[in-house]
């Protein structure tokens, strides 16, 4: 079915998945499938929040990200069991992340010459907040904190810099939905933090 929709075809499967048919052909098939929209998240992340890794040493690539994200969700996909397009390129987002960190983090132990923005983007990309401020703590654990569908738009648009149309083919939802889902996540960001906004306005009175 080659003019299939992709978010129909990744319901598809998942479906088959669920069922009684051997798991192994279904997951790769699935994987061949959606891996227009995975090379968009893997090039995209890539790219935007992690520029380091596309320069020497490691000269990273998409299509190399593409690969070990793939071979991650494979293995993942005999445990788990996707209900959504929504909740696969869920499940596919944070495996490219903690590939992305793990590749982060190897290659800042390999070398702690580099420049101080780049190790600055490195500690907030991070999982590990053990080197974090603890207003910074605090917003990463507010944006943890978000229902599922407002946390996952917020991280695809403010974290990896995704456009809303980038976002809605991720999800499989309209621009529109992901614009309503962004603005929910920032008011209520803003409820969370508003100590913090309050702070920082008495700190540029004084």
């Amino acid at each position: 079915m080659p003019d299939e929709h992709t978010t129909a075809a990744v319901q598809r499967f998942l479906l088959e998945l669920a069922g009684d048919s051997p798991s192994e052909p279904v997951i790769r098939s699935l994987l061949e499938r959606s891996v227009g929209r995975l090379e968009l998240l893997c090039s995209t992340m890539l790219f935007r929040s992690y520029p380091r890794l596309t320069r020497p040493p490691l000269n990273l690539h998409a299509d190399e990200m593409l690969g070990a994200v793939a071979e991650r969700l494979l293995k993942a996909l005999r445990e788990i069991r996707p209900e959504s397009p929504r909740q696969f390129f869920a499940l596919a987002n944070r495996h490219l992340r903690w590939e992305l960190n793990d590749l982060a983090r190897r290659l800042d132990e390999r070398s702690r010459a580099v420049e101080l923005r780049e190790d600055l983007a490195i500690a907030r990309e991070s999982s590990s907040s053990a080197a974090l401020s603890p207003n910074a703590r605090r917003i990463l654990n507010a944006i943890d904190g978000l229902p599922e569908e407002e946390r996952e738009v917020f991280e695809l648009v403010r974290i990896q810099g995704l456009t809303h149309g980038e976002a809605s083919l991720v999800l499989g939802v309209s621009t529109k939905t992901v614009q309503r889902r962004l603005n929910r996540s920032l008011v209520l960001l803003a409820g969370m933090l508003a100590d913090l906004r309050t702070a920082a306005a008495s700190s540029d009175e004084a």
